[in-house]
């Protein structure tokens, strides 16, 4: 049979690279969501786990060391509750349908090494890839919108127990007038632990620092993606027919601010002995 001159054989090829390249970036988000939750689950997990051994512990240390067990059956009690409610919220939190976090890594894998083989067969024009590159930038302004929230959020709630539990101790101090062992003097260790922990781990991860850096480089992308597709700011000289000068420029511009945020990130990882990051937020 003779061949159709219609019948274009390398563009029907390189539709089909397209779209299984589509379609393999789309299992690879999908795979990333899944392991995302997967490790949602297990900390999860994992801090009402700890949560309940403490509870546990703490009830029964109580009990034993009080002379007279009655005094700490209020405490009995809400270490009980506490222990329940952990046992609830495993309870609610378990996926049956979910993988385990190895196989959801492993698959993962799998799926970048296979998206990673495609691209090099399915390379874009640099014009295409910069086009790519301006509709990417909002995934990147939401990441480090959403982590600066998560930050923010775990940053205050720790304020919050150190200021709470630094107020809870001093009136179970002034409470506890004996000197034996009483469940006044037990809560008031665990608060004191708790209060400890959290100054702790406030000042060695840097929750508000990392939320204020986050926002900023989140604000400052945002603010130059509305400038290149406004045609303002630096980007007012380039006209109708100079869009891949402009893009050239915003990748430029944006590249420069992600990687000024990656260089506060290593030194916030640093020990404080090593030097802070420059301009930090106001107290």
């Amino acid at each position: 049979m003779p061949r159709s001159l219609d019948d274009d054989a390398a563009t029907r090829v390189s539709a089909a690279g397209r779209r299984m390249l589509f379609d393999t970036r789309n299992e690879v988000r999908v795979a990333e969501a899944q392991l995302a939750r997967r490790r949602a689950i297990n900390r999860v997990a994992v801090v009402t786990m700890t949560f309940a051994a403490a509870a546990i512990l703490t009830g029964a240390s109580g009990t034993m060391l009080s002379w007279d067990s009655s005094k700490f059956v209020r405490g009995d009690i809400v270490c009980g509750t506490a222990v329940a409610l952990c046992a609830a919220v495993l309870l609610i939190a378990y996926d049956r349908d979910l993988p385990s976090r190895h196989d959801l890594q492993a698959d993962l894998e799998g799926k970048k090494e296979s998206l990673r083989r495609l691209s090099a067969h399915e390379y874009p024009p640099l014009a295409e890839r910069r086009l790519l590159y301006r509709e990417d930038i909002v995934d990147v302004v939401e990441r480090y919108q959403a982590e600066s929230r998560r930050y923010r959020r775990v940053h205050n709630s720790l304020q919050t127990l150190i200021t709470v539990g630094s107020a809870l101790t001093t009136a179970i101090a002034a409470l506890d007038t004996g000197k034996e062992l009483t469940w006044q003097s037990v809560t008031l260790t665990a608060v004191s632990f708790a209060v400890t922990l959290a100054s702790a781990f406030t000042g060695y991860y840097k929750y508000r620092e990392r939320s204020y850096f986050l926002q900023q480089t989140a604000d400052a992308i945002e603010e130059e993606s509305n400038a290149v597709s406004l045609g303002v700011g630096p980007y007012r000289e380039f006209g109708t027919s100079q869009e891949q000068e402009a893009l050239k420029l915003f990748t430029e511009r944006v590249e420069d601010l992600r990687n000024e945020q990656r260089r506060r990130q290593q030194q916030l990882d640093q020990p404080t002995e090593q030097g802070n990051p420059t301009s930090q937020p106001a107290g």
